[in-house]
């Protein structure tokens, strides 16, 4: 067989010596096409489904969360694999592909997917979405900030790095995600007096209606007039302590209105010193 090859290879010299040549063209022309990454992704097609539902112990999250979203993405096609990660208020779901699927119809067919299994989480579950198009391969650079405690607060520094530092990097090419961690998160915590409350009748669910209804923008338009029509809008959202503290809690016995000073149910403290793991 081999010496069969050798003499028809030394008969047909022309046709030998073209394909050589097309073959050389064909193997130049791939290389200079051929993408360089010095971290090259090595996963399958992998679209990752993030969960926040605060407040949630990890059983809770497997059974209502987990489970409803890995029962159904199990049947889109194309699927090789599902693996879930449920802790403490998070829900993470792996969906893997297998390597012919493009990554963004997979993108569309779990998205089209998960606007389904909304309905069946539970209330106050946030943030259910997709992960970025990256691979562990992709994490390339960790930068610190670091703070002169005498001059600076932590708290600052997380904000700096959340709204000014994050969204700068975010317009970089290539840049998929940016995670910060670590600094103090700023948030106003309520304290209810419970004897006071118990007082004057008020309870915590009024309170709570009242704190989610204190930063609304309430909206509406009047009549036609002179063939316009004009907005009207009572900004209620405020981020001051003094006015939260001036916000009622409820209206009992049929009051409707009541002194501030005659309302002193609950205490309200500046920004906690909330640190996040670093």
């Amino acid at each position: 067989m081999f010496e069969k090859l050798i003499h028809s290879s030394l008969n047909n010299r022309l046709m030998v010596i073209v394909l050589a040549a097309l073959m050389l063209v064909t193997g130049a022309m791939t290389l200079v096409k051929m993408p360089v990454d010095v971290f090259p992704d090595l996963n399958k097609p992998t679209v990752t489904l993030q969960v926040e539902a605060g407040g949630m112990a990890p059983e809770e999250v497997e059974q209502l969360i987990t489970f409803p979203l890995e029962t159904s993405m199990g049947g889109i096609p194309g699927v090789e694999s599902i693996r879930s990660v449920s802790s403490v208020g998070l829900s993470f779901v792996y969906i893997t592909f297998d390597w012919k699927t493009d990554i963004y119809r997979a993108r569309q067919m779990v998205g089209e997917r998960l606007s389904l299994v909304r309905e069946q989480l539970p209330q106050g579950v946030e943030h259910v979405g997709m992960g970025p198009i990256s691979s562990i391969m992709g994490e390339i650079m960790l930068l610190a900030l670091p703070i002169d405690t005498s001059k600076i607060s932590p708290m600052a520094v997380r904000e700096y790095a959340d709204f000014v530092m994050r969204p700068r990097l975010l317009t970089l090419p290539g840049v998929a995600q940016v995670v910060p961690i670590g600094g103090e998160v700023r948030q106003y915590q309520v304290q209810p007096d419970t004897a006071r409350m118990a007082a004057l009748g008020v309870d915590l669910e009024s309170m709570a209606d009242a704190l989610k209804a204190s930063p609304a923008i309430q909206r509406r338009l009047t009549p036609e007039l002179n063939s316009r029509e004009y907005l009207i809008r009572n900004i209620g959202r405020t981020t001051r302590l003094e006015d939260l503290q001036r916000l009622p809690g409820g209206f009992p016995n049929g009051l409707k209105a009541i002194s501030s000073a005659r309302w002193p149910t609950y205490r309200l403290h500046p920004p906690s010193s909330g640190v996040m793991p670093g």
